[in-house]
Parts: structure tokens; sequence; C-alpha cells
């Protein structure tokens, strides 16, 4: 059990995939802009990104490593992630319209997400069982919902805040992405 909360807790603070590992930064930036959007988003990301590395270890486990196609790994593991987020996809626009609208494209960027596929390859890659590679899947997409809940909270009090002309927009996202890095470099010391 201990093992399982060191794999959660590495995911989601120590190898943050957003703010030390620099994958899945398109969504993270532009999809930001709000509390309840990022929330949505990362919500998403944590149903994908957990039952992908479920799935994507049962299939390389079972299928593709037994029978000599690990080189179809890649391929097969962005299939299951895309069918995932069409799942995800209908849900949210049956259930909640609004947020599926305030999502747009960024939903169905999921299935490219290098976050997602790289946790999967990971998973392979570590050599992680059925067990860990669920852990592993939910640690890092706890830790991409931490790091772009925060980012929202700071980009809805930098609206209303002084920012100097040169650093306004863009570049003062940018700048407050990059101390959230720092901050979150400050967990490596606990690993």
């Amino acid at each position: 059990m201990t093992e399982l909360i060191v794999i959660i807790m590495t995911g989601a603070l120590i190898n943050n995939v957003v703010l030390s590992q620099f994958l899945g930064i398109c969504s993270f930036l532009g999809v930001s802009n709000k509390i309840k959007t990022s929330a949505s988003l990362g919500g998403a990301v944590i149903f994908v990104l957990t039952i992908a590395s479920a799935v994507a270890n049962l299939l390389y486990t079972y299928i593709l490593d037994p029978l000599g196609l690990e080189y179809l790994q890649t391929i097969v593991f962005i299939l299951v992630i895309a069918a995932l987020v069409q799942i995800v996809e209908m849900f949210l626009k049956k259930t909640s319209p609004g947020v599926y609208q305030a999502l747009g494209i960024f939903l169905p960027l999921i299935t490219t997400n290098c976050a997602v596929l790289g946790v999967a390859l990971n998973n392979v890659t570590d050599g992680y069982n059925f067990i860990q590679s669920v852990a592993a899947g939910l640690g890092t997409a706890l830790g991409y919902t931490i790091a772009i809940v925060l980012l929202a909270t700071i980009r809805e009090r930098i609206e209303t805040s002084d920012i100097p002309g040169p650093l306004k927009g863009a570049p003062i996202v940018l700048f407050c992405a990059a101390l959230m890095g720092i901050a979150f470099y400050g967990f490596g010391s606990l690993g």
C-alpha cells in the first residue's frame, strides 16, 4: 500500500507532468483561464489517464508483449486514449453543455496530449504491474489537475491586478507557470 501512495505522490507532486516533465503544456496554458473550466478538464484527464493506464497495461501485458508486437504500443495506446476521450466528450455534451463549450478544442486534444500517452509508455518502460500502472496514471492526472487549477486561480487573480503593460497576457502567465515549476521542484526533496 505504501508503494502505491509513493507512486501517486511522485506522479502528482515530485514528477508533475506539466511542471517538471513539461508534457501537456498546450491545454495547461490554453484552458487555465477559469477555475471551473480547468477543474472540468482536470476531471476529464483524471478519468482518461487512469482508465487509459489500466487498459494500456492489460493490452501490453496480455496481447502486445506475448505476441511480440511491442512495436505497436504507441499506436494501440493512442487508439485507447482516443476511444476514452470520445466517451468523455459524449458524456459532457449530454450532461454539461456549458462545460463542453468552454473546453472547446482542448477536450478532443486530450487524445493527442503527450502527457496521457507519456504515462502509458512510461508505465511499460518502468515495468509497472496493473495496480502500479493505475496508481501512476491517477497520480499523474491528479498532478495535472492540481497544476492547471492552481494556474487558473492565479490567472483569475491576475485579471484584477495592475500588471505592467509589457507583462500582460502570455508573459505573466508563463512567468507564473515558471514560478509554479520552481515551487514544485521543492517537492523533489521528498522523494
